[in-house]
């Protein structure tokens, strides 16, 4: 599936990157790629917006979080909108990409699920509990389960931990690695799984109602509009920044998201 989602991916960017016009058509085109809730939601409420400012934003949809960077460092579209900042220095470190922040949007609290428990307590010993397989979100899943209290980390950790860091586990807890997208489809599997807000909300998952414990509001997590390094001041990027940094974009937070689900960070 994904590889045809990824062929499916190469086709569209393909034919927006030759579909030919000038050069002042084409540099007043706002190429983004993004998954599609909440963040190519935000992006379609800008359109008009943007294009009072004689920009026409293109907004690519991508269903996982590697494409969308490779479509951004071969030049196919001009910005992503999908990760938040740790993910993208994880990415640029193990791909040697030169990807920035052009600003941060909001924060999806991720949060632990289950269908079979409904507190913390109720987890049994020796549960397995699904959690993303991308070095950052593993990470941050492991850290959400310690401040759950669930297990403790080494020290030294830091954010890209793995269960190979799991310094208590008093639950005898099992983990399994999952790409994040699967997540939502597997929680019938397993006894918990730890899932992203962008898989969440789409699958009707809703962190204060559904989760048995909740990333906190001042998660480090925040998700941005990423460029390839200096592009961040390109007017378009800051055109489609200030939009999406805009009171309507808040407003239509706090109306959509009125559980928390999604947070805004600007």
């Amino acid at each position: 599936m994904k590889k045809l989602v990824f062929f499916a991916v190469i086709v569209l960017c393909g034919a927006l990157v030759f579909a030919g016009g000038s050069k002042e058509e084409m540099s007043n085109v706002i190429k983004v790629g993004a998954t599609p809730e909440p963040h190519a939601e935000m992006l379609k409420l800008v359109v008009d917006d943007l294009a009072k400012e004689g920009y026409d934003l293109q907004i690519i949809e991508f269903t996982d979080y590697v494409t969308p960077n490779e479509a951004l460092e071969s030049g196919q579209i001009d910005a992503n909108f999908f990760q938040h900042l740790p993910y993208m220095d994880s990415f640029n470190r193990e791909k040697g990409y030169h990807m920035v922040s052009a600003g941060g949007i909001h924060i999806e609290p991720i949060a632990l699920y289950s269908k079979t428990a409904t507190t913390l307590d109720e987890l049994t010993d020796g549960a397995t509990i699904a959690i993303p397989n991308d070095p950052t979100n593993e990470g941050r899943s492991l850290l959400l389960l310690q401040s759950a209290g669930l297990i403790t980390l080494k020290k030294d950790a830091g954010l890209e931990a793995t269960p190979f860091d799991i310094e208590q586990n008093t639950k005898n807890l099992k983990f399994k690695e999952i790409e994040a997208a699967s997540l939502p489809r597997v929680l019938d599997d397993v006894e918990g799984a730890v899932i992203n807000g962008n898989y969440a909300i789409p699958a009707g998952l809703t962190a204060t109602k559904d989760g048995l414990y909740v990333e906190g509001a001042d998660s480090p997590y925040v998700n941005i509009i990423t460029v390839e390094e200096g592009q961040e001041n390109n007017p378009k990027i800051v055109a489609l920044v200030k939009a999406l940094q805009s009171k309507k974009i808040a407003d239509w937070i706090a109306e959509k998201y009125p559980n928390g689900e999604v947070v805004k960070a600007f």
